[in-house]
């Protein structure tokens, strides 16, 4: 089976194990994501400081993947007023008056902050393929529209990072039961999700396709075990960290000489 990684070429699912974990001990890695986690705050502070760039994490996975707790852990020390979230659902009827990618546009972070997407456009080549919402001549033109907008971003100074939260279908089993038998997670489970989770064959497939149509030099995909928490935080913290130090920030210098200014 595969490492996870940023995928160059045609891949195939099935060669990557939901579960791997590198050999990695659990309290090593989580010893370490809190270490990784603490420098993304510090980044965070310079992104914001200069606020010429901003990153935006997309998180992609079957229900049940962590794209919630993965956000939670990885932005644990960032300071709030420098992170934007949005969690894309079916659309409203304002958002299906226009383009697909409108509601998307309309949500890319500000320079200066982190952005999270839980699900993205994605969703339009995913679940609208899935549960024909479109028919194919609709979704299948989207697929060359997405790889334009995200380059467009890019060349606009938005770091993209894609993560696909790939989980077995066995671990998803376990999670949904643990929702049902946990009085604390009971509000997170929906018969929605057993009707989704019907198709997963479907929806491997699609992801397949996505990953492989939408996987460029300037928004490449990453695909993340996800089937220990644990190990996906680990991967995806270590990515963050990454894209943020590619940036080779410093501090900006004051616009005026502040050795002049005396406070009485």
């Amino acid at each position: 089976m595969k490492q996870p990684f940023e995928i160059r070429g045609k891949i195939r699912l099935k060669d990557f194990d939901a579960d791997f974990c590198d050999g990695m001990d659990k309290d090593d890695a989580k010893e370490e994501t809190t270490k990784l986690c603490q420098r993304i705050g510090d980044l965070q502070e310079l992104l914001y400081a200069n606020s010429t760039h901003a990153l935006l994490i997309v998180l992609q996975g079957m229900d049940a993947s962590g794209k919630d707790g993965t956000s939670k852990r990885v932005l644990e020390f960032v300071d709030p007023i420098g992170v934007e979230t949005a969690n894309f659902k079916a659309p409203s009827t304002e958002e299906r008056a226009h383009d697909f990618l409108w509601r998307i546009h309309k949500a890319v972070p500000r320079f200066g902050r982190i952005g999270v997407f839980n699900r993205s456009h994605y969703e339009d080549v995913l679940i609208v393929r899935v549960l024909n919402l479109q028919p194919p001549k609709v979704w299948k033109k989207r697929y060359d529209q997405i790889n334009d907008f995200e380059k467009m971003l890019t060349l606009n100074n938005i770091v993209l990072l894609k993560c696909f939260l790939h989980i077995s279908k066995e671990e998803q089993a376990e999670r949904f039961r643990a929702r049902l038998e946990d009085p604390t997670k009971n509000w997170k489970f929906s018969v929605e999700d057993l009707k989704i989770r019907q198709h997963w064959n479907a929806f491997q497939q699609a992801y397949e396709d996505a990953i492989n149509r939408c996987n460029t030099d300037h928004a490449p995909w990453h695909i993340v075990p996800a089937d220990r928490k644990w190990y996906r935080d680990y991967v995806i913290a270590k990515a963050v960290v990454k894209a943020l130090e590619k940036l080779r920030m410093k501090w900006p210098k004051p616009k005026e000489d502040l050795s002049k200014i005396k406070i009485v």
